[in-house]
């Protein structure tokens, strides 16, 4: 008759545990690392698709306008289209103009005025407060600082919109390069 007899170890059995389980867990927090730092620039997996021109909407715009304005560079040459008001400031040139739109920043409804500075040779002819829609190409320029500048290629003239107000950026606005 043949028998088998096992002996198990308590001591060998925790320590075999405890290794697996700490391995494990220096491979999650790797691989939560490569996500991270490498995986948000890398993938093209964003909120918002690739495209010749990129259209931009009520919902997008705050977290697009964030995210071109804290990294111009990437931006720069990317096509948009957006609808939005003529709103000019005293300081800027005859063929400047900010498109905006309004922001609410509270519960009771208070809003700020938001906007891409835009350039557009015919603008003068426009009065404030008209609603366009535009497709330009994001540039670098000067204002009071290094600033995206929309060059306005197409202009019409257009209705208010239904959802003429933005809100501010959500909760997963998140700073990367493949927004647009």
């Amino acid at each position: 008759m043949f028998v088998c007899n096992f002996k198990i170890n308590g001591s060998k059995l925790f320590k075999v545990f405890f290794t697996c389980i700490t391995l494990l867990l220096i491979f999650i927090l790797v691989f939560v690392t490569y996500k991270i730092f490498y995986g948000a620039n890398s993938a093209n997996s964003s909120c918002m698709p690739q495209a010749d021109v990129f259209k931009i909407n009520s919902k997008n715009y705050a977290n697009i306008l964030k995210a071109v304005h804290n990294d111009i560079d990437t931006y720069v040459g990317k096509k948009i289209n957006f609808t939005g008001f003529v709103y000019r400031v005293l300081d800027l040139k005859d063929n400047q103009f900010v498109l905006a739109r309004n922001m609410i920043i509270s519960s009771d409804f208070n809003s700020v005025v938001v906007g891409f500075l835009c350039e557009y040779d015919d603008i003068k002819n426009i009065e404030n407060g008209t609603w366009i829609n535009i497709t330009g190409e994001i540039t670098k320029g000067d204002y009071h600082g290094n600033m995206p500048i929309v060059k306005v290629l197409e202009l019409n003239i257009c209705d208010r919109p239904n959802d003429e107000y933005v809100y501010p950026p959500d909760e997963n606005y998140v700073p990367t390069s493949s927004w647009l």
